[in-house]
């Protein structure tokens, strides 16, 4: 054992009136909801990048967090993954995912950096063997050296497509070593700052191939995961290619991989596409691309991608709505994409946010499957479209412009607005949140 999180008891079930702070109120993994424990409905998962390699800098402002394990050795990053899995064991998380920059140091060249991946991979499944944590999904962080400051798979550089290509190989291997569910791309430099140097054809082109070669590399060792793709529209690059979940199903349409990935959806991301989390869900999941999601929460009043721990069930509610309604998660599952503010310097701290983010979670679940179980949600909207279950409208969809005018002439049709029912409805779904 480590000494970081000291005297910090393994978080339980408590029940809504417990006055403990180190216990879940609303998360009973074993509680059934819709027939389901509520762990294998959630599937919670640690983001070790936000929870054990971000130091506490923002824009303005450098580190805040002294952490004992930080540092550019395999013995620090061994350290790390002792606190980590300790942490896993305190919260009892199903899951955890990382970026290979989170795990292991960067080498002098890629061969050393391969190596300590290596490493640190055979010491994370060693870790596995002691404990119920598996590997929701691995990663590869193509956009924090300066050597991807162009782009990864865009870059106008063979050669930095190359050594992408290589780091991408690399942590695939290490996702499917543990075990992994998912493999994510995140195209944080995939995307351009101006017009004036950047052939958009040819970035698109080559984003396509590269995708197209994960996906062959996956069938080649047979890893059994789903390949997901993270939309966000901006920051890093002023422009990514990934923009949203409509942009990235029209990307994998071009080049004939639709069938192939998903996408793995974030709360924050979402907001600055100028969507609702619930919306990029929904349209996921009446694509067939839904996969995962990343939880958490921006601040309003900022203009950027904060990724705060989510605290409003209610708003939650509408996202694990759309989950549920699409029959669940199968490969995805929770990950908390969330980081305490750099003024938590505690390991308190770390453990609390984990524990009110999977309050949150657990609440909206339940409101959410309360609503469904309910049926009046989906009978209005059955309702307002049951005009197209006519045969007349049915053979609409099968027939012509000109056929179709001929009709509405012959029987004069003249149609009345009817009500969306939108107030009615809002005020249903606050009966459950």
């Amino acid at each position: 054992m480590t000494e970081f999180f000291r005297d910090i008891p393994k978080v339980t079930y408590q029940g809504a009136s417990s006055p403990n702070e180190f216990a879940f109120r609303h998360y009973n993994p074993d509680e059934v909801v819709m027939g389901k424990r509520m762990e294998d409905h959630l599937r919670f998962a640690v983001a070790y990048w936000h929870s054990f390699a971000w130091p506490g800098g923002d824009p303005f402002g450098g580190q805040t967090f002294d952490r004992p394990w930080f540092g550019d050795t395999m013995d620090l990053a061994r350290l790390k993954a002792d606190v980590a899995f300790e942490m896993f064991d305190i919260l009892g998380a199903p899951f955890f995912c990382f970026h290979d920059a989170d795990a292991r140091p960067e080498g002098a060249n890629f061969a050393e950096s391969q190596r300590n991946l290596e490493e640190i991979t055979d010491y994370f499944a060693a870790k596995m063997e002691g404990s119920k944590t598996r590997l929701l999904w691995g990663t590869a962080n193509m956009f924090s050296h300066r050597r991807w400051m162009s782009g990864a798979s865009t870059n106008p550089d063979p050669e930095v497509f190359a050594y992408a290509a290589a780091t991408v190989k690399g942590c695939m291997d290490a996702t499917h070593r543990l075990g992994g569910a998912n493999y994510v791309l995140w195209g944080g430099r995939e995307g351009y700052e101006t017009l004036l140097n950047t052939d958009l054809g040819q970035e698109a082109d080559h984003m396509g191939r590269f995708l197209s070669m994960v996906v062959d590399y996956k069938h080649k060792i047979g890893f059994d995961g789903a390949i997901l793709i993270e939309p966000k529209p901006q920051e890093p690059s002023k422009h990514q290619y990934d923009y949203d979940v409509a942009t990235v199903y029209g990307f994998l349409c071009r080049y004939g991989l639709e069938k192939e990935v998903k996408v793995n959806i974030e709360q924050g991301h979402a907001i600055l596409a100028g969507h609702s989390f619930e919306h990029e869900i929904a349209l996921a999941t009446s694509l067939g691309i839904f996969g995962s999601i990343d939880m958490n929460r921006n601040d309003y009043q900022s203009g950027w991608d904060t990724d705060q721990f989510p605290n409003n069930h209610a708003e939650k509610a509408l996202a694990f709505y759309e989950i549920l309604r699409a029959g669940g998660y199968t490969t995805g599952g929770t990950n908390f994409d969330a980081k305490i503010r750099r003024q938590s310097l505690d390991p308190e701290d770390l453990i609390l946010a984990h524990v009110g983010g999977m309050d949150t979670c657990a609440r909206a679940l339940k409101a959410a499957a309360a609503c469904l179980e309910d049926g009046g949600l989906e009978a209005a909207r059955k309702e307002r479209y049951a005009g197209w279950e006519t045969p007349q409208a049915q053979a609409m969809l099968q027939s012509d412009l000109a056929a179709i005018s001929a009709d509405v002439l012959a029987r004069d049709v003249n149609p009345e607005p009817r009500s969306g029912r939108q107030e009615r409805l809002e005020n249903l779904w606050n009966r459950f949140v």
